[in-house]
């Protein structure tokens, strides 16, 4: 027997063990079974999981669950990503609170003890998908630094080298002082900075007068080897081909023309400095320009910067502003709002800087990837909207820096020769290793997982059985915040190596927002722990609300008031079961028999049933997990527990054997099946409430889904059913216009519109004389008007409550008229209140709403009064 109350600790502790020794989440590669593949986004191994992680998977936990009972063999993949960035810096944090650097360690041991790091936190995310219920297949679980995904790495990077798709160049990136790594473009995120915008007016050589420019960054002047002006340009087209002194460094440096140039932007010349800007650099390399690094790898400034050697980037910003102004070359500054990138990692301001990297020639990869969305067996997105977004950024691709100076994750498999400087790409290294020194960086974190879906199920084997068996996946769940990062790359490495879309269909959710709609962030305070919601609520709980509290695509607003309201709705349905299984006692599931004959009540729950089942499949297949909570809720609260459950105590509570025992052969199916389309959902509380039920099975996540059972609907007595609840639902709104408590009893007239339905409600007036309360009952075609009597219209009838007896006129008259005077001065005080131009100006508009909120709500109620005092004054 279920506990008299609702405790989510209970019902959830131990059943996480229970699961997993049973074997239920594992991939069986039964071939009489469809397979149906998920791979987790690995989260990446820095610590705990947040609100995000917990949504994206719920919803792969509730479509594996759903396909486990639909009877595929289903694989979800579990595993984690190494985060090469995000997790040295984490140890290397860890090291500086120990008074150490990871020099001081050198690489291996550094390596070494993030190989600990990664041990211990892996453990922590594994507790956390435990709490959340996540039916995981961990004998296929994975990590992007194991031997299978480094092999899988390797092959992929020496096969695209060959093929000249992965190239070594000298080239303008994204740096990142403060990790001193170089960072892909969507690791910089942009944020407007108010700047400022330098004027400077750098001289003519042969002394003829000057040329003016403009930067944001000054102190790059000093690696400036050109002033480029457009070639059509009036006012500069004599120039081109003269030559200007550089202010401080005193290099004489060549005014170029160049159709890059904006002739209306500024004063239309361009200061260019090929080694710190990107465009600087192409139009460097058009004209075979010098290019000078003016700055280190930690943000300081090096030999090139002269006097100024050693400063830190911004401080030398300051200083050199202040010479140019003494020397009279810096004329003017204006305040300038402009977007800088940041470091994704690090938050430092990004430095576009000259590097030797390693990069990825996209072009060719993702032509593939776009022609792919043209055929049949295209990536299904959904919503279908994020297919343009997807595209737009595949039309718009530009090579990928896939180089990372770090020390933990995949080493690049190049060694240079120490003494003529060949290059060697390879799976192992040269044979006379001494001869050689391996490239010292590893490649981007993105790189390793792009292939995510293919490396972890055994290739480069491609006879592996896991491959043949689960590859293409079905299904791949993220946010629409790493289309770029992740989701694209998967695609053109799918399609590049296996030939094979990597999954069917790309279910996209948007962000967890605050209450107030706020991205969630350290600096504003307002993350949310999952584990403590988990703690406060459930597990239960918390799926339920982030699996129904949006639609596709679109952000969640995080509300401990949904939440708590999810776990209202758990405790209904844990206490209708209690009410259930209370009169089922040595009830079994053999005993269950749906032959016998059903009152209208167990006609239209068993039709409620089968339209359920049919509308919550539908949804599901289509990931519309919003309606389908809606469509449950609906059912569960309204249908199974306020009309269905308070109309078989009737039967349940009476003489007849034969009614008793179809009533509880109806419950306990339609708790069953249920307990089964919740289970997805709510998988610890349905497997409780389903394992004290009569039933069949083992477990609840092996029970087959429901099916529809066409000879259960009988929509001719659902529809009588519903003729019933509007009657008593119509009888409970006058009772309670006219304070009339339940338990007082009433006349009650019903006038049927004929024969058929007359004869319907006779049938069944018990239910109408157990929720309505009549001391006299009259249900016919034609009945007595009385002249002063409350009504109401439903579908099929008219209902008719004479005054007499359902209250004392005059007592109801004076009441109201009470009441009235009440209203009236509500209505007075807060229009008062809204005229009054002090408070419109001061208080906040939510303030202001509320009041306009209270205004319409009384004058509302105040003429509902008038009219009802009206009426019985007549």
């Amino acid at each position: 027997m279920l506990p008299p109350k609702y405790d989510h600790r209970a019902v959830e502790a131990n059943r996480y063990e229970w699961w997993l020794k049973g074997k239920f989440f594992e991939a069986t590669s039964d071939e009489t079974k469809k397979p149906f593949t998920i791979v987790i986004p690995p989260p990446n191994v820095t610590g705990k999981l947040h609100l995000g992680h917990a949504w994206d998977t719920t919803l792969q936990d509730i479509i594996t669950r759903m396909k486990r009972m639909q009877g595929y063999d289903v694989l979800w993949l579990p595993g984690m990503d190494h985060a090469g960035i995000a997790t040295q810096a984490k140890v290397e944090e860890k090291l500086r609170n120990e008074g150490k650097t990871r020099y001081d360690l050198g690489r291996e041991k550094f390596v070494e003890e993030t190989w600990k790091w990664k041990e211990e936190y892996a453990g922590h995310i594994r507790s956390q998908w435990a709490k959340l219920g996540l039916g995981l297949d961990y004998t296929r679980e994975r990590f992007t630094l194991d031997e299978g995904l480094s092999k899988a790495v390797r092959e992929v990077f020496v096969s695209l080298y060959k093929k000249g798709l992965i190239y070594r160049g000298e080239y303008i990136i994204n740096w990142d002082p403060v990790t001193k790594t170089a960072l892909s473009d969507i690791e910089v995120v942009y944020k407007d900075v108010q700047g400022a915008l330098y004027h400077m007016r750098y001289p003519l050589a042969d002394g003829s007068g000057y040329i003016e420019v403009a930067t944001t960054r000054p102190e790059t002047m000093l690696g400036d080897t050109a002033v480029a002006v457009h070639p059509e340009d009036e006012r500069y087209k004599h120039l081109i081909g003269k030559t200007v002194i550089l202010p401080i460094v005193g290099r004489e440096i060549p005014i170029i023309g160049d159709e890059y140039v904006d002739m209306s932007f500024g004063s239309g010349a361009v200061k260019i400095t090929p080694a710190h800007d990107p465009n600087d650099f192409e139009i460097g390399n058009r004209h075979n320009l010098p290019r000078i690094l003016v700055m280190n790898e930690d943000g300081t400034m090096n030999d090139n910067a002269l006097q100024y050697k050693g400063l830190d980037r911004f401080e030398c910003r300051k200083q050199i502003v202040k010479d140019l102004q003494e020397q009279g070359v810096l004329f003017k500054i204006e305040e300038h709002m402009h977007s800088v990138g940041h470091s994704e990692r690090s938050g430092a301001v990004v430095e576009p800087y000259l590097s030797t990297q390693w990069f990825v020639k996209m072009k060719p990869l993702a032509e593939a990837a776009i022609e792919l969305q043209k055929t049949e067996g295209k990536v299904n997105f959904v919503p279908e909207r994020f297919e343009k977004t997807y595209l737009h950024w595949m039309e718009n691709i530009r090579d990928w820096c896939i180089s990372r100076q770090l020390w933990w994750g995949h080493r690049i498999p190049a060694w240079y020769h120490k003494e003529t400087g060949e290059v060697y790409v390879d799976h192992e290294p040269p044979a006379d290793i001494e001869n050689w020194e391996q490239d010292p960086d590893v490649l981007d974190t993105w790189f390793s997982s792009a292939l995510w879906p293919f490396s972890t199920m055994g290739w480069p084997d491609e006879t592996s059985a896991d491959y043949e068996r689960y590859y293409p996946t079905d299904v791949l769940v993220t946010g629409y915040d790493i289309i770029f990062f992740w989701v694209s790359r998967m695609i053109f490495q799918a399609l590049e190596f296996t030939g094979k879309r990597p999954f069917k269909d790309v279910l996209i959710h948007g962000l967890v927002r605050d209450a107030q709609g706020r991205k969630m962030s350290k600096s504003l305070g307002n993350g949310v722990d999952p584990m403590d919601v988990i703690d406060q609520y459930g597990a239960d709980s918390l799926r339920y609300f982030l699996a129904t509290g949006s639609a596709p695509g679109q952000d969640l607003r995080f509300s401990t008031e949904k939440v708590e309201a999810t776990w209202n709705f758990v405790n209904k349905i844990w206490n209708a079961s209690r009410f259930a299984l209370m009169n089922m006692e040595g009830f079994t599931y053999e005993d269950i028999d749906l032959h016998g004959e059903k009152s209208v009540a167990d006609h239209w729950i068993l039709t409620r049933l089968n339209e359920t089942i049919e509308t919550v499949t539908k949804l599901a297949d289509k990931y519309e997990f919003g309606e389908v909570g809606r469509v449950l809720y609906n059912f569960i609260w309204d249908d199974l527990c306020d009309w269905y459950i308070e109309m078989a105590k009737l039967p349940l509570y009476g003489e007849d054997e034969q009614a008793k025992k179809t009533t509880r052969s109806v419950l306990a199916y339609v708790l069953d099946q249920t307990m089964r389309l919740l289970h997805p959902f709510m998988p610890f509380v349905t497997e409780e409430i389903w394992k004290q039920l009569p039933h069949e099975g083992e477990s609840i996540t092996v029970a087959p889904w429901p099916k529809v059972r066409p000879e259960l609907s009988n929509h001719e007595a659902a529809e009588q059913m519903r003729l019933l609840v509007d009657i008593i639902r119509a009888v409970r709104n006058i009772r309670a216009e006219v304070n009339t408590p339940l338990s007082k009893p009433i006349t009650l007239h019903i006038k049927a519109k004929d024969e058929q339905i007359a004869s319907t409600l006779q049938k069944n007036r018990s239910y109408i004389e157990r929720f309505c309360n009549p001391s006299e009952l009259v249900i016919d075609t034609t009945i007595p008007t009385v002249e002063k009597a409350m009504t109401a219209v439903v579908t099929g009838a008219e209902l008719s409550l004479p005054l007499e007896g359902l209250i004392n006129i005059e007592e109801e008259v004076k009441r109201l008229e009470k009441e009235l005077q009440k209203l009236d001065q509500e209505v007075e005080r807060v229009q008062k209140k809204l005229s009054n131009e002090g408070f419109l100006a001061k208080a906040p508009a939510h303030v202001v709403e509320e009041e306009r909120k209270k205004e319409r709500d009384y004058i509302e109620k105040r003429e509902a009064v008038r009219a009802r005092l009206a009426q019985l004054k007549q």
